[in-house]
């Protein structure tokens, strides 16, 4: 279900500080906030639950959740 159309788009407030800042690297636990366009080509850690994964952010990432990019399970690489 997404976000209605008469709400804002979502981004954690401590996340949006964090792009202002020049920092190198940029860390989050905010998995429910949008992709905005003032992120492209940034580099950020994305917490999926045990572990950070290093994501850079792209053009077409924009509008989507942060989450979407972090998977939380490891797909099976057993094949009969």
């Amino acid at each position: 279900m997404s976000r209605s159309n008469w709400k804002t788009p979502f981004i954690d407030k401590s996340l949006l500080i964090n792009f202002s800042k020049k920092k190198k690297k940029k860390i989050t636990w905010s998995r429910r906030s949008t992709i905005y366009p003032v992120s492209i080509g940034l580099k950020i850690l994305i917490h999926n639950g045990k572990g950070m994964l290093n994501r850079k952010i792209k053009p077409e990432m924009v509008g989507h959740k942060l989450g979407e990019f972090a998977p939380t399970r490891k797909t099976s690489s057993k094949i009969k």
